[in-house]
């Protein structure tokens, strides 16, 4: 029973929303009120749905008509919600919803026409036609604002879409679509026309409308009328555009839209006086020149369908090039003069010269160049084909006037009428404590623009023995300083101080200050017999023992205080302390391998040699190899020069060229560009080291040095020019060959006079030779076996031919000549 009440309120509800008008309010059943939503089933609550869609009306209608006929708003809230549920979303509009559903769209499907493919086609026009950049820039759309508010002088159309609300006593919301006949189907009331009519004029006949249908409209009821979803255009694009044709646009688009989809005017095409034509007659002239100069859009009207866009050709072209902001080809329009073609290039640069502007005009079969005036500007019409050159302004000055050296603020300044030097020094800031005043020098320019050097005595012009110096335009005035007329004078410390090197010199500055100024003695310094070397001046080049430097040996107080006999430098001496007597640094060396103590051991005398340093290491160990021993020892040690450094200073010329020698000599030899690193293994017999202590081959050892001691080798490499380099066992039955054959044997390109090898302990052995045999070294544990790569056969060159042929030629011209001589 309960079920069969609520479905016949809800009947009801349906029967007043559907039915409902402003007159039939006072009819509504009272008994609305008395219904509670929590009774309706789901499929009650679809069936209104249904029935309210069916009849326009959205969700947010259905519960405020039920709340107009009496509903409580907690039950029409819970309506809301049961709808909402049911709908999966909320029926009350949130922000981003009605921001979506309120957003006005294109009600057509848009041209596929690639835009930026015809903007991105390359004019070859050179300069630039101004204005042409405005259609093909990829970041300027003139895509027409879809979110402005509607323009009440907008034209409604078929596919435009009309949005109605209706508010106050009644409550109604409609989204309505002009047919193609432009109509548009109002629910309840009928059909309208409003093709051909502004929103305004639309308005008012809607409104009419639902006051002849008994909307209480002006009392109570209230009409708002909006653009929705607009429809499209078609405009047709003809002349000189670079894509001529028709285009579908949006029904707000303006001319610079359609202008912008083309591609816009082309190579020929006149960007002043592009027509609008509405029902065959120009109705518009755009400008461009408008909105490129001074942004005015006035002539940019909103198009309607079916209108024509032409663009002529031009009729005037000039160019303006050289120093204009905007360099390009111009179109210029009867009454324009050249003043105006001046604006349309944004004005002249800061560097222009604007006295004169050179025109080269076209004159019957060839050119002709004509010199326009500044005053003249405005009065020049622009001919077909001008081209204006605006000129930079020469890089001269009228009263320049330039102080060079020791003042006080040197540079340019203003060469006035009677200036003299010293007024120019005066303004210059007056000469510096170190200016040279025996002499100033002025660079003049003469009046045929060769250079003249004038010197003149600046002390007597100071003080007034000679005139004053009369200026002119473009003189260079240069006064020197003492420092620039000598060499910068430094003395140089080297030896015992803890930063050697230059120093710049100064007045009465002693050896102890020049000390204190390198960062003091280093530890090992000696104060004494300091040696400070003096350049000479009065040498006799007629002797061979002349001398070539003064030297004084001094003493210094060791805390480097001042006394009586401070011995004082002078520019350009050489100052060499000493290291202090019976002074030494520790030196360590480095025992590897098979020792019963291996590590690192100071040496603790100067003669202390290998079996000396082996006995403090406890000995060899049971595994050791003495005739394995090596010692390694830096080439610093070797020859004092380090080998990982490219730094020659420390080597004589003679020497460089003998290390240069030896390498060409060994890339000739082998056939290689590269050669090897020297070997810091110095060879030595560590077995006959120590049965024989004390020995000549019983070293000294130096500071650095490595001494290995290693196992018992059994292998022996072999490497080189051999058909499989591999390591062999040791045995001492075997000959230098046979080690090789165990490789595989020589290859084809290997050099076997050239075999060595390499010993344990740092000795190499060569191959000797013995009438036509190869006689190869012997072969110990831990060798290495190395055959080198025979060099390339040098072919022999035509000149080498003819030469052989003459030699043989002439020697057996010679032989006929003795057998003649005996017969």
């Amino acid at each position: 029973m309960k079920k069969r009440y609520s479905l016949f309120f809800l009947i009801v509800i349906v029967l007043c929303i559907v039915k409902l008008n402003p007159a039939g309010a006072q009819s509504t059943p009272q008994n609305i009120a008395t219904i509670n939503v929590n009774d309706l089933s789901d499929a009650q609550i679809r069936q209104l749905l249904q029935q309210a869609q069916a009849s326009g009306l959205n969700d947010v209608q259905v519960v405020q008509q039920a709340q107009a006929r009496g509903m409580s708003s907690e039950q029409a809230q819970l309506l809301q919600k049961r709808i909402a549920g049911i709908r999966g979303s909320a029926v009350a509009l949130s922000s981003d919803s009605s921001q979506t559903s309120s957003q006005r769209k294109l009600n057509y499907k848009q041209d596929t026409v690639n835009y930026n493919a015809i903007r991105e086609a390359p004019l070859n026009v050179k300069p630039k036609i101004f204005g042409a950049d405005l259609f093909r820039n990829t970041n300027l759309t003139f895509e027409p604002n879809l979110k402005i508010a509607t323009p009440i002088n907008y034209v409604l159309g078929p596919d435009d879409q009309l949005n109605i609300n209706v508010y106050g006593s009644s409550l109604v919301n409609w989204k309505l679509e002009v047919s193609p006949e432009g109509n548009i189907n109002i629910p309840g009331i009928g059909i309208l026309n409003v093709s051909g009519k502004t929103i305004q004029q639309a308005t008012a006949s809607i409104k009419s409308k639902l006051a002849a249908n008994n909307y209480a409209v002006g009392k109570g009821t209230s009409v708002q009328v909006s653009l929705g979803n607009i429809r499209s255009i078609k405009v047709i694009l003809i002349g000189e555009v670079k894509k001529p044709g028709s285009y579908t646009l949006p029904s707000l688009a303006t001319v610079f839209n359609a202008l912008y989809a083309s591609g816009g005017p082309n190579n020929n095409g006149s960007f002043r006086q592009i027509e609008v034509l509405r029902d065959n007659r120009v109705i518009r002239r755009l400008d461009i020149y408008d909105f490129l100069v001074n942004g005015d859009q006035k002539s940019n009207i909103n198009l309607q369908d079916q209108d024509i866009v032409r663009v002529p050709t031009y009729r005037v072209r000039v160019e303006l090039g050289g120093q204009v902001k905007t360099p390009a080809l111009f179109e210029v329009l009867p009454g324009e003069t050249l003043l105006d073609v001046i604006r349309f290039s944004g004005g002249f640069t800061d560097q222009a010269y604007t006295s004169l502007i050179k025109v080269s005009q076209i004159s019957d079969q060839q050119r002709r160049i004509t010199d326009v005036a500044e005053a003249d500007f405005k009065n020049y019409v622009p001919l077909r084909g001008d081209e204006y050159t605006v000129e930079k302004i020469i890089d001269r000055y009228e009263n320049r006037i330039t102080l060079n050296g020791a003042v006080f603020r040197p540079g340019q300044f203003e060469l006035q009428n009677g200036l003299t030097l010293m007024q120019l020094i005066r303004k210059g800031g007056g000469l510096k404590e170190d200016a040279f005043t025996g002499q100033v020098s002025i660079t003049r320019l003469k009046s045929d623009n060769s250079i003249a050097l004038l010197s003149y005595n600046l002390q007597n012009i100071i003080n007034g023995r000679i005139a004053d110096i009369q200026l002119q335009r473009e003189d260079v005035v240069n006064i020197s300083s003492i420092f620039d007329l000598r060499d910068e004078y430094f003395v140089t410390i080297k030896g015992e101080v803890r930063n050697n090197g230059q120093y710049s010199y100064a007045d009465s500055v002693s050896v102890q200050d020049l000390i204190i100024r390198a960062g003091g003695f280093t530890q090992g310094a000696s104060p004494k017999r300091i040696e400070v070397a003096r350049r000479v001046t009065d040498s006799d080049p007629t002797s061979k023992s002349s001398k070539v430097a003064q030297v004084f040996s001094i003493n210094v107080d060791a805390q480097l205080k001042n006394g009586v006999a401070d011995f004082k430098l002078k520019p350009f001496d050489i100052v060499s302390v000493y290291t202090l007597p019976g002074y030494e640094t520790q030196r360590t060396v480095k025992v590897e391998g098979e020792v019963l103590y291996p590590g690192f051991y100071t040496i603790k005398q100067k003669n202390e040699r290998i079996s000396d340093i082996i006995a403090r290491a406890g000995g060899l160990s049971a595994s050791a190899d003495p005739d394995g021993g090596s010692l390694k020892r830096d080439n610093i040690a070797i020859l004092g020069v380090d080998k990982n450094k490219t730094d020659t200073n420390g080597i004589n010329q003679e020497r460089i060229e003998r290390i240069n020698r030896v390498k060409q000599s060994y890339r000739d030899t082998t056939g290689t560009g590269n050669l090897q690193q020297r070997n810091d293994y110095v060879g030595i017999d560590l077995k006959a080291i120590l049965s024989k202590p004390g020995s000549n081959t019983d070293l000294i050892m130096e500071d650095g040095d490595i001494l290995r001691v290693p196992k018992q080798e059994q292998i022996v490499r072999v490497n080189g020019q051999v058909l499989y380099p591999s390591a062999v066992v040791f045995d001492k039955h075997k000959s230098f060959r046979e080690y090789v054959l165990n490789a595989g044997g020589f290859a084809p390109g290997a050099l076997k006079r050239g075999a060595y090898v390499a010993y344990p302990n740092g000795t190499v052995k060569g191959t000797s030779k013995f009438l036509f045999f190869n006689n190869y070294p012997d072969v110990k544990p831990g060798s290495e076996i190395y055959v080198p790569q025979r060099p390339p056969r040098r072919g022999i060159t035509p000149g080498e031919v003819v030469g052989i042929s003459s030699g043989v030629a002439s020697l057996a011209a010679v032989i006929l000549g003795i057998i003649s001589l005996r017969k």
